[in-house]
């Protein structure tokens, strides 16, 4: 990516399955995601009530990243995807869809993540807090 490459941040109601997906699979989380699965990608899109987009060069430009969240818009909201193609890292676009989600929650409401092992280390430096006291039932497929 050139030096100058300009990023528009976004939400955005209707993303494209296929775009999503290839920049899960651009980013590395589709080892960890249903890609192969286009209905369940749909259904994961169509349930979701933020989608953050980060877009090169102009608003409709080609998709880098995305952060596909839930949230009830006063209390949480957790950010299950946050996923930047591989040749659009190091440009600060997962800092700065993290920086949107924000923005666009407010200081009201808590941002709440799992992390991959690989990343952890991005988002203490990106200033969140780990939590000792986490539960989960693990999905079984």
């Amino acid at each position: 990516m050139p030096e100058a490459t300009q990023v528009f941040y976004a939400r955005e109601t209707t993303l494209a399955t296929d775009e999503f997906r290839r920049v899960l699979v651009e980013s590395g989380l589709a080892a960890i995601r249903p890609v192969d699965d286009a209905p369940r990608l749909r259904a994961m899109l169509a349930a979701s009530n933020l989608i953050l987009t980060a877009r090169l060069q102009r608003p409709d430009g080609v998709l880098a990243g995305v952060a596909r969240c839930v949230t009830d818009f006063a209390w949480c909201c957790y950010l299950s995807e946050l996923a930047v193609s591989a040749a659009a890292q190091k440009l600060g676009i997962g800092r700065g869809l993290l920086d949107e989600a924000r923005r666009q929650l407010g200081p009201r409401v808590s941002l709440i993540l799992a992390s991959v092992p690989e990343a952890v280390g991005f988002y203490e430096r990106a200033g969140m807090a780990r939590l000792p006291d986490a539960f989960w039932y693990k999905r079984e497929t």
